[in-house]
């Protein structure tokens, strides 16, 4: 017999590890939500390109995708975030691209009840751009900000160069095309009902 639906919401806050000043994202989730499906709102609420694989640690355990190269534990796609206990204040990390090693901080700031059931994730705020994929994860970043910010630095060009165009901002963060992105990539297929629990 399926579980009903979850009416709670997970309000997260995700954050990128040693980055300063930091990166930072606040999200709602329905708490039907399997680790895959957060992975996915990360993912587009970041702007990552989704090129590398992924783990969750939450309480001690891995989740990872489904993957040969995964050889964690649990597979993320069948483990609901409403199944692994999660309260106010709790803490676990979402780590992708194992080569740079972007580890993301999470923490449950509340879990809501909402009159309206959620079904699909918000975006409700954040700060700063995500980094480019493949820099050499924070410390490589930090140096390629330094060196684009420095005319005399002898990387300065080749620094630009892999920033892309000149428009791009690292203290730039848009949230209305996130919330658009998440609208897009959860909403509910024509002639079928929301999936807040999948």
């Amino acid at each position: 017999m399926a579980q009903p639906a979850s009416p709670e919401v997970l309000q997260l806050k995700v954050v990128l590890a040693d980055t300063s000043p930091p990166i930072w994202r606040r999200v709602l989730v329905p708490a039907g939500f399997t680790l895959a499906r957060l992975h996915r709102v990360i993912q587009l609420a970041f702007g990552w390109e989704d090129s590398h694989l992924h783990r969750f640690c939450v309480h001690d355990e891995e989740f990872g995708p489904k993957e040969p190269e995964f050889d964690g534990g649990m597979r993320s796609e069948r483990v609901a975030l409403r199944a692994l206990g999660l309260k106010a204040r709790t803490r676990f990390s979402y780590e992708y691209d194992f080569g740079d090693g972007w580890e993301h901080a999470v923490t449950v700031e509340k879990v809501l009840v909402p009159e309206t059931p959620l079904a699909v994730p918000v975006c409700l705020g954040g700060a700063r751009a995500c980094p480019p994929e493949d820099c050499g994860g924070p410390w490589g970043y930090q140096e390629m900000l330094a060196a684009v910010a420095d005319p005399g630095h002898p990387e300065h060009e080749e620094s630009k160069e892999w920033l892309g165009p000149e428009h791009w901002d690292a203290e730039a963060f848009h949230l209305d095309p996130v919330n658009r992105l998440l609208a897009q990539a959860f909403a509910p297929r024509k002639g079928r009902p929301a999936r807040p629990s999948g």
